[in-house]
């Protein structure tokens, strides 16, 4: 798999079937980092999931150093509104991976703090200062990698 999304501790299960839809799409592989903010048996994550739920097969992982032993080699690239580097600046490589952080919150300080060199964002304009759905973010910032490494 070219590309991983890791979604840490996502709040809203529709925000999440959408992102599986769209990892199964394109091939990408998805890591849930515990905890979520709803049961992987929801309704609702499931419906917007529609049948790509069974074909996805998420990693599940306990926290956020249970997926960083698990994936120790993986290229991380984290977004946020609070990164200084646009998401079409990144030079990416296959087997990056996409973090995204909870809905309401984003991704804790002390990961953002330890990783400065890696913050991504994506631009925005007017005076709407709240950032994009997450499953939009995560579809913006995968197809660029996509278009990058696979020629889309």
């Amino acid at each position: 798999m070219p590309f991983h999304i890791v979604l840490h501790q996502p709040e809203i299960p529709q925000n999440t079937g959408s992102i599986g839809r769209l990892c199964v799409s394109t091939d990408t592989r998805l890591h849930l980092v515990h905890p979520l903010g709803f049961d992987t048996s929801d309704y609702y994550l499931r419906r917007a999931g529609l049948d790509y739920w069974e074909r996805l097969n998420p990693t599940h992982h306990a926290s956020w150093e249970a997926f960083l032993a698990a994936e120790p080699g993986m290229r991380l690239w984290f977004f946020s509104t609070k990164g200084d580097r646009r998401h079409t600046d990144v030079r990416w490589q296959d087997g990056d991976g996409l973090v995204f952080g909870r809905e309401t919150v984003g991704l804790p300080p002390e990961i953002l703090q330890a990783h400065p060199e890696r913050l991504v964002k994506i631009p925005m304009r007017g005076e709407f200062h709240r950032s994009l759905n997450l499953a939009q973010a995560a579809a913006v910032g995968l197809y660029e990698a996509l278009r990058q490494t696979e020629g889309w």
